[in-house]
């Protein structure tokens, strides 16, 4: 008869699961995070190309966010309504 692995308590069980989860969120808002501050930087330095590519990051990464449940659809939205209004002006260039 072959191993069978041992059963454990489905409380331990959701512990584990909830750390690697967690793991997974923090990993992923922190490439948000660098992406913002790249784009901040081609904001200060008023590159329009910088400032284009990393706001095309910026939008992607947090439209998955928000569809992997990482954002509230609604933080998705805020953030990139706020970050579009502040780059229009060096996009305009």
């Amino acid at each position: 008869m072959a191993d069978t692995p041992k059963k454990r308590p489905t409380a331990l069980k959701r512990e584990i699961q909830n750390k690697a989860i967690h793991q997974r969120h923090r990993a992923f808002k922190s490439r948000v995070r660098t992406a913002i501050r790249h784009l901040e930087s081609g904001l200060s330095d008023k590159d329009p190309k910088k400032t284009r590519e990393y706001l095309d990051l910026v939008f992607s990464l947090m439209d998955k966010g928000a569809k992997k449940g990482v954002y509230k659809k609604n933080k998705a939205d805020r953030v990139k309504s706020r970050l579009n209004i502040r780059s229009a002006a060096v996009l305009a260039i």
